[in-house]
């Protein structure tokens, strides 16, 4: 691989005696990886029945390697949404922000999801999960892999960091801040990289970052957590951004993180060595099986929460209870405790409000809350999102097929597909399953499933 100059010329200047072994790894292949959605599935059980072979990331929970030749995004288990295909050294720092349940947590810079759904799995369905991006494009993309993966309680949102930070001041249990960067760490994964960094100069992301940087820690509540991490080799876009973070916020401290023998830690001699950046952790590709990455966790010491944003929800009164009439026919059928409060109409449109957030205006979001489905003439319609949500065994009504059965590529591609009076004699809007996890709707009549899986989701 053909490497810029100016890029080898400072990994020489900073790598020394290591330097021929870090560049020796650019004449290896590199590794793919998915990570587990445990939302939906564990570890051990897709270790049964994983239809190619894997291998652990033995620094990464829910992590495996996989072979470029599996394919594993045709496979009906991918649509199913459990396990979403990221590279290794990017799974870590999901992996090591210690999220809880029934906290407020947000990625900054999410799309296309890869972080945003491993924090959305850890907060199990409680509390929120605000993801943004601020391109729209994007934005499309990161709400994709948020349905697919079944989070019930997202605000996906699609903002500049210093609005948002005009509305979450001081809210946030946990944030993730995974900074736009000049991408050194991902040339051997993705060369086109490479012309991007031709083209440009690293102090135009040094600048973006601390712009950034600055409204995500006044987002951060006392006793909150914010990781802050890069694809990039670059000292002048991590330790230096570290150290620039600290002088400017003296109530935020470094804190260790999980370890792993790999880790490498930061380098105080790269910035104007403050020993604490040691607690920072670099990962390099001639160390460890994946590409590039940093990684430092920041704690906000304590003191009292802003009181964040007004949560309002509505009202939720007779009128609307008779609006929901099928609605709640449908339902008899699902296995969820509803909390009606966090129910709300917007025209035709049923969601179900995440419990810390309720209105918000004036913000360009692209969903609030899980969409449930449409409430039409005389019958609820449920969504694909509402579908992915659903766990096995939580409906009642569902058609299981096999993941070599030829129906379920057919119903992934939009066709009609046909159930036999043995696998399903009645009529009615059906769950599909593959092998017992959701896919997504279908009406069936006289043995025939209409198929109402999303039409911007289909094989093609």
């Amino acid at each position: 691989m053909k490497l810029p100059d100016k890029f080898t010329e400072n990994m020489k200047t900073i790598l020394k005696d290591e330097y021929e072994d870090f560049i020796k790894s650019y004449d290896e292949r590199r590794l793919y990886g998915l990570r587990i959605n445990t939302l939906k599935i564990s570890c051990e059980e897709f270790e049964r029945i994983a239809p190619f072979e894997i291998k652990k990331i033995p620094w990464i929970p829910n992590g495996y390697y996989y072979d470029e030749s599996a394919q594993p995004s045709k496979h009906p288990y991918y649509h199913a949404g459990l396990y979403y295909l990221q590279e290794p050294s990017a799974m870590t720092p999901a992996s090591r922000l210690p999220v809880n349940e029934d906290e407020a947590v947000l990625d900054l810079c999410a799309a296309p999801g890869g972080k945003a759904t491993e924090l959305g799995a850890k907060l199990g369905g409680t509390g929120v999960l605000v993801a943004n991006d601020i391109s729209s494009s994007r934005a499309k993309a990161l709400l994709k892999n948020i349905e697919l993966f079944g989070i019930r309680n997202p605000f996906v949102v699609s903002e500049n960091p210093a609005k948002l930070s005009s509305y979450f001041e001081g809210f946030f249990d946990k944030i993730l801040l995974d900074a736009p960067c000049s991408g050194e760490g991902m040339f051997r994964k993705d060369p086109s990289v490479i012309k991007n960094y031709e083209a440009g100069d690293t102090s135009y992301y040094e600048k973006l970052q601390r712009e950034i940087m600055i409204p995500a820690v006044n987002m951060l509540k006392p006793g909150g957590m914010l990781m802050y991490s890069t694809c990039t080799f670059s000292p002048g876009e991590n330790e230096r951004q570290i150290e620039y973070m600290l002088k400017k916020f003296p109530d935020l401290e470094l804190v260790c993180m999980e370890g792993y023998e790999g880790f490498d830690c930061g380098h105080p001699e790269w910035a104007k060595g403050d020993e604490g950046l040691r607690k920072c952790v670099r990962i390099w590709p001639h160390k460890m099986e994946g590409e590039g990455h940093f990684l430092a966790l920041v704690k906000k010491r304590g003191g009292e929460s802003m009181p964040g944003p007004v949560l309002s929800y509505g009202t939720f009164d007779g009128s609307l209870k008779k609006k929901l009439e099928y609605f709640y026919e449908f339902i008899k059928k699902l296995d969820w405790d509803i909390d009606e409060a966090r129910l709300e109409l917007r025209g035709e449109r049923l969601f179900y409000m995440p419990k810390l957030l309720g209105k918000l205006t004036g913000m360009r979001f692209l969903r609030n809350g899980l969409y449930m489905g449409d409430i039409l003439n005389k019958r609820f319609e449920p969504s694909q999102a509402l579908a992915m949500a659903i766990k096995p065994g939580e409906y009642a009504e569902t058609i299981s097929l096999g993941r070599d059965d030829i129906r379920v590529i057919k119903y992934l591609k939009g066709e009609t597909i046909e159930i036999s009076k043995d696998e399903d004699a009645y009529s009615g809007i059906r769950l599909l399953c593959v092998d017992g996890y959701p896919l997504g709707w279908g009406k069936l009549n006289n043995g025939i499933l209409k198929n109402k899986y999303h039409s911007g989701w289909r094989l093609m």
